[in-house]
């Protein structure tokens, strides 16, 4: 059985794809192959090029740079989609960020600085890009981001990262409960180990990352592509009656306390 989505006629704006292997650019190709209209929003002209690379022979298509904790340039940015889109249907946050120092040493040692740099970019800026988005969106519209394990249980080398992930998940709910009557919905997908960018920032990454297939309900790791499935239901009127959860895509890894033998 094979379903075809046509989101023709929607739109989407994605922050944060920063290459080819961004979770955010999983999420965004399959908006466009289903006809959406997509702009998307970068961190620094270094990542314009790579941004540009992924969009070439692409149709509605549309990038601006904006740093998420500017209040500036999510302001010009929102402007930028009411004067492409006119309205929007669908908002991704793929944003996160720790200084590596804090991931590297002990948790009992973040320093304020850090503490606030890794919740500010990784959780308050969906609130911020939310409220941004509020006036824009369609009802039947829909918000996702991006979270992972850690949240929920002590991943070595992962430490403020971890909480930030905590607080993304409290504050979907949250917003989901704020958004609910204008018929927004707000989810945040909790994705396994993925060799992304990100994941380069995260201090032995490839034993975690190993360790993650090895104890998987499945028995592997789950893929880019199945986090782009995911998000594409959860976007589209699939998942009309699905709002304020963390919903997972590791092929089982979180449910396991150690591998079957």
């Amino acid at each position: 059985m094979s379903l075809t989505i046509d989101l023709s006629g929607k739109t989407a704006l994605v922050m944060g794809v920063a290459n080819a292997r961004s979770l955010g650019w999983a999420i965004a190709e399959p908006l466009l192959q289903a006809g959406c209209r997509v702009g998307f929003s970068y961190q620094g002209e270094r990542l314009k090029g790579e941004l540009d690379k992924l969009l070439v022979g692409r149709e509605g298509v549309w990038t601006q740079q904006a740093d998420a904790t500017s209040e500036d340039d999510l302001t010009a940015l929102f402007a930028r989609v009411r004067e492409e889109f006119g309205h929007l249907d669908y908002l991704v946050h793929s944003i996160a960020y720790a200084p590596r120092p804090a991931m590297e040493g002990r948790f009992i040692a973040t320093t304020p600085e850090d503490w606030n740099t890794a919740l500010n970019v990784s959780a308050y800026t969906l609130v911020s890009a939310a409220r941004h988005a509020e006036g824009l969106l369609r009802p039947g519209g829909s918000i996702v981001s991006l979270t992972y394990h850690a949240s929920q249980q002590v991943v070595p080398k992962y430490n403020v990262m971890g909480v930030a992930k905590a607080a993304l998940e409290a504050a979907t709910r949250y917003l989901a409960a704020d958004l609910g009557k204008a018929d927004v919905r707000v989810n945040t997908i909790s994705a396994g180990a993925m060799r992304t960018v990100a994941a380069r920032s995260i201090p032995g990454f490839s034993g975690l990352y190993d360790e993650a297939g090895r104890r998987a309900a499945l028995g592997r790791h789950a893929t880019p592509e199945e986090v782009g499935k995911l998000a594409l239901f959860l976007l589209s009127d699939l998942g009309s009656g699905v709002t304020g959860q963390t919903v997972y895509v590791d092929a089982g890894a979180n449910i396991m306390t150690m591998p079957l033998e």
